[in-house]
């Protein structure tokens, strides 16, 4: 067991009554107020160096943030000094929206899982723009990952996303396209055929744009969306968002099955792995992956890589196990590479 999860998980997991939102705001603000000092005495325990370069953005390492942690870039420059390689803020919408109503995030601990319902929370595509000009590069890659409001239209979805990459893409490395979510009303229906195409055609362009995909579309329904990124531009996937199914609970946790939002953490480990290793074989490795789902140790981050995800993002992993996950995952990374061209030179 680390340090962190001895000391520090047990007083997060406390405040504000058990409250996880609270907890999640509370850290938000913590690491927001790191100064230059605590970012470098950090930086130096976890930080990993490991360049690899994935569509045509170099990374110092391949374990990013994923979406959903920082949404608003509040805390963007402690990340880097967690160890995080890449850092993807959002996800966020044209229109500044609440989110649905709390309660709204519950951990499940047995399980190592969490359930939400946030329902893109976010100040807005020009509030994160008008932080992002502020503060200036943050000294790894960018992603900003947009969705659709709530309020817009599913026929008027591209124009809405469109608005949100003109404010946000100067500042990002890439872009994604956060189609997969379960808490905004008609999202997924804008992973079929005939919506993402619509899409990828307004949106691929100067930066870098990839597509997240849900852990519950039928491998038909995937390999049918990766012929539009493959035919439309699109720079790699994002494999996987949370899941509607609630498979691999602890039976302490059964009670919170009932609670309707996206399932994350290591219920999700398997599930992730096989649509990485399915979207990998469909396209003969042509669409670079950021697997995320389920990393809740070192060796799931490898199963990851081995599936053929050429970078991988935490979340809930993060939550349970802290900054030792980040630097354990990326270690493990650079040693597989590493192995990986000795082999070569033989």
């Amino acid at each position: 067991m680390t340090a962190f999860e001895r000391t520090v998980r047990p007083v997060l997991f406390r405040v504000g009554g058990g409250d996880a939102e609270k907890a999640h705001e509370f850290t938000l603000g913590r690491l927001a107020r790191l100064g230059a000092g605590a970012r470098s005495m950090l930086r130096a325990r976890y930080a990993t160096d490991d360049p690899v370069e994935v569509f045509g953005v170099r990374f110092p390492n391949a374990v990013g943030l994923a979406a959903g942690m920082d949404k608003n870039g509040v805390a963007l420059p402690a990340w880097p000094a967690l160890g995080f390689g890449f850092v993807e803020v959002g996800t966020v919408t044209a229109k500044a929206q609440p989110g649905n109503d709390k309660p709204r995030l519950f951990r499940l601990r047995d399980s190592e899982a969490i359930i939400n319902r946030m329902g893109f929370n976010n100040a807005g595509a020009a509030a994160l723009a008008a932080r992002l000009q502020t503060l200036g590069p943050i000294g790894v890659p960018l992603g900003v990952s947009l969705g659709k409001s709530k309020v817009t239209p599913l026929d008027e979805a591209v124009d809405d996303y469109l608005a949100s990459y003109e404010l946000l893409h100067p500042y990002a490395d890439y872009i994604a396209v956060n189609v997969s979510s379960p808490n905004t009303p008609g999202l997924r229906t804008l992973q079929d055929k005939s919506a993402i195409a619509d899409l990828l055609g307004a949106l691929v362009g100067t930066k870098p744009v990839l597509v997240k995909i849900a852990p519950d579309l039928t491998e038909p329904a995937i390999a049918e969306l990766l012929e539009v990124c493959l035919s439309h531009g699109a720079a790699g996937v994002i494999a996987t968002n949370t899941t509607l199914a609630r498979d691999g609970l602890a039976p302490a946790d059964q009670p919170r099955a009932a609670e309707a939002g996206g399932l994350s953490g290591r219920p999700l480990t398997e599930k992730a792995r096989k649509v990485v290793h399915f979207v990998h074989t469909e396209t003969g490795g042509r669409l670079p992956i950021i697997g995320v789902g389920g990393v809740m140790g070192p060796d799931d981050a490898l199963r990851l890589f081995d599936a053929g995800a050429s970078l991988v993002q935490l979340y809930s992993g993060f939550i349970y196990h802290g900054p030792a996950l980040v630097r354990g995952a990326a270690r493990a990374a650079a040693a597989r590479r590493a192995r990986a061209g000795a082999v070569e030179a033989r």
